[in-house]
């Protein structure tokens, strides 16, 4: 079977950056498992396996633009250090969840502390980056009715 809109496809993965360090990986895990079409995975990475079928093998690049996007200067804000209302030590690396704009929780990323304030960016951590995929396809099937409802793999 090829892979097209409303397969299920499976995948082994290792993500490296610009410089070759492995940032993520199914190595020694389950093959990623997604809904082709329905914006389970990057749309970069997505597009190219486009048309693949089981056994193949292949390297892709993904630019910014089709991966987590670029760097958004207006994700990175201070925020009062009051807002932190229980949190005895902030440290620049810690993560928090916040409120975004439209309700939804989102993680932000402390970058900064001083005496006032925390600023914090809210940023896709891998936003702004060149993504390098090693991708093997494990499987490929007809998604069933309810994963086409659900918009999601079962």
């Amino acid at each position: 079977m090829i892979i097209a809109n409303d397969c299920v496809v499976a995948f082994h993965y290792t993500l490296t950056d610009e410089s070759g360090v492995e940032i993520d990986t199914s190595k020694g895990q389950e093959p990623l498992a997604y809904l082709h079409g329905h914006g389970g995975i990057i749309p970069g990475l997505e597009r190219e396996l486009t048309g693949k079928t089981i056994g193949d093998a292949m390297k892709v690049t993904v630019q910014p633009a089709d991966g987590y996007g670029e760097q958004n200067a207006e994700l990175i804000q201070p925020v009062p250090r009051a807002a932190f209302q229980g949190v005895d030590q902030i440290e620049v690396g810690m993560q928090f969840q916040a409120e975004g704009a439209g309700g939804q929780m989102q993680t932000v990323v402390v970058k900064e502390v001083d005496d006032e304030n925390v600023t914090v960016d809210a940023n896709h951590p891998l936003a702004g980056q060149v993504l390098n995929f090693d991708v093997s396809i494990e499987s490929v099937r007809a998604a069933s009715e309810e994963e086409l409802a659900h918009g999601h793999v079962h």
